[in-house]
Formats: C-alpha cells, structure tokens, sequence
C-alpha cells in the first residue's frame, strides 16, 4: 500500500529532496505499466511458490487482486478499471510534476 502511495504522491517528495525523482519516476512509471497492460506483480509468483512449499494453498491472480484490491479497488475490477486507474496515477503524476518543474525552474528563473 505505501508504494502505490509513494507511486501516486512520491512526486511531492521530489519537492523536498530533487534526487528523489530518481527512485519515483520509475515507481511511477511501474505503477502505470500495470495498469495499463494488466500484469501482476514479478514477485507474485515467487511467493504462490514459497506459499505451496511451506504446505499452504496458493492463490489464483496476482498479489495485488488478493491482497490489495480488496481494499483500495472496486469488487469487480476489470481492464477497463485498471486501465482508468492507470490513468488517474498519470494524471496526479503530471500535475505534481508541472507544480516541481515550476518550483524549480519558473520560480528561479523569475528571480
């Protein structure tokens, strides 16, 4: 949860630290690639394995359909929401970052 947090609102950190921009740009450029072509998580299916090795059952889908979407995403999600989704995690991208790019380079461009 606190990385698509971080996914989504990570950009306001650049703000205060600029090399930040370096760990959140790909978190959120990761965040929007699953949306957009509807992949699972890479470590999804090494847990499903440690999970059967340990005698427990597995799950069906990946980590984020069992374990998150119960609780930030609609009961039903689809591609279509997923792909709305990924949308939205861009949109409140670009708004942060044009209000960085103005911080930074507007502002002191002004002075």
């Amino acid at each position: 949860m606190l990385f698509i947090i971080f996914a989504l609102l990570g950009g306001l950190l650049v703000m205060w630290r600029r090399l930040l921009v370096f760990v959140h740009l790909p978190a959120a450029v990761w965040v929007a690639l699953i949306s957009f072509k509807g992949w699972i998580c890479p470590l999804t299916p090494l847990e499903i394995r440690f999970r059967r090795a340990a005698g427990e059952q597995g799950y069906s889908g990946g980590f984020v359909e069992h374990y998150i979407i119960p609780v930030i995403y609609p009961e039903q999600l689809n591609f279509n929401v997923q792909i709305v989704l990924g949308f939205v995690a861009v949109l409140i991208n670009l708004c942060i970052y044009g209000c960085v790019f103005y911080r930074f380079y507007v502002e002191n461009q002004v002075r």
